[in-house]
């Protein structure tokens, strides 16, 4: 994935982009403001300002990597890997984290009512989009793979730490959550450091860290879904926070015929989710829910997804429809600034 796949763009935060230029505090500690690399298939930026030590950066990214190598689906080895291969056949010991991350997902599998499902790896994989061979796969292949997508098949004991998917051929896939576990672990590493104000983006998964010092608010512009990266329907005023976006451009393949397949697929049918949404961004403290959340609604649509947003607590959302208007849920500062879009309160 490349940059014009970031999903948000922060704003008005003096970011320094791509600069690894040394800003200093003191004539004796030199600070880097802003750092990226790649991860988790996307690009990876962590902006600490004037409190950027190196070393900071290296345990924020080591900490990123490290939950990569348990949880991606396509690192052969990996922890979520052990689990794959031995669906149907024994339960697999894992980490406190990696356990945390999937018990995590179940919830909003059922929360959801299985529109947010770890358990579309075989149809991920079917699919291929966002990968090197992306198609789309026949009715029959995608007929054969359905039976195999079904969160209540997890079975997942506490006392042993152990996973065990229970149907043979089943594959957990967590990119809808693990990027914003990840997240939620460089903001408690950059607490834990005492760094006062840091904006961590990891491929559009932002996190306002902290207070702006001049006591403001993080301004975070929430991406035009029909535009280019960089461009942007308005603006969210907001305390400490985590925004995560889901939408039908992040991830793509055109066919020979011209359909666009976005990546986003709706589990019971195995196609791309047609939700009447463009793409929908969550506000909460939690980076990992506002992911999973972020999934789970966009597959529900808007109005069984701002039921579900209304239904619990300190969670907000921004519903961009694909008539061209945005909606809100009660408790967001929000301001439209593109007059193609029509802000719509209910």
């Amino acid at each position: 994935m490349n940059l014009r796949f970031l999903l948000v763009t922060v704003l008005a935060l003096f970011l320094t982009g791509c600069s690894r230029q040394a800003a200093s505090r003191s004539e004796s500690s030199q600070t880097i403001p802003s750092q990226i690399e790649f991860a988790l298939s996307t690009i990876c930026q962590i902006t600490l300002y004037d409190w950027g030590e190196p070393r900071i950066y290296q345990d924020i990214f080591s900490r990123i990597k490290e939950i990569e190598s348990r949880m991606s689906l396509y690192l052969e080895g990996s922890e979520l890997d052990q689990i794959n291969r031995a669906a149907g056949i024994e339960a697999v010991r894992v980490s406190a984290d990696l356990f945390e991350v999937i018990e995590r997902a179940v919830h909003y599998a059922e929360l959801s009512g299985g529109a947010f499902d770890p358990t579309v790896g075989p149809l991920v994989t079917l699919w291929d989009i966002g990968g090197d061979n992306p198609r789309v796969p026949t009715q029959e292949e995608i007929d054969a793979v359905l039976p195999l997508v079904n969160w209540r098949n997890i079975e997942l004991n506490r006392e042993n730490q152990t996973v065990f998917l229970t149907q043979p051929g089943m594959a957990l896939d967590l990119g809808a959550i693990a990027k914003g576990y990840a997240g939620d672990e460089a903001a408690a590493i950059i607490k834990k450091a005492r760094v006062p104000q840091a904006i961590v983006n990891l491929g559009g998964n932002t996190l306002a860290v902290g207070e702006k010092l001049d006591g403001t608010p993080w301004r975070v512009g929430i991406q035009n879904p029909l535009e280019g990266r960089g461009a942007y329907i308005g603006i969210v005023q907001t305390d400490e926070i985590s925004i995560v976006t889901s939408g039908l451009y992040e991830r793509y393949y055109v066919a020979d015929d011209g359909t666009h397949y976005h990546h986003l697929i709706l589990p019971s049918s195995g196609y791309p989710a047609q939700s009447g949404l463009l793409a929908v961004s969550i506000l909460t403290d939690i980076s990992m829910d506002a992911d999973a959340l972020s999934t789970a609604v966009f597959v529900l649509g808007f109005d069984e997804g701002r039921a579900l947003v209304e239904s619990l607590d300190g969670v907000e959302a921004i519903f961009v429809l694909e008539d061209r208007t945005v909606r809100l849920t009660d408790g967001i500062n929000f301001t439209l600034t593109d007059d193609h879009f029509t802000l719509v309160i209910d």
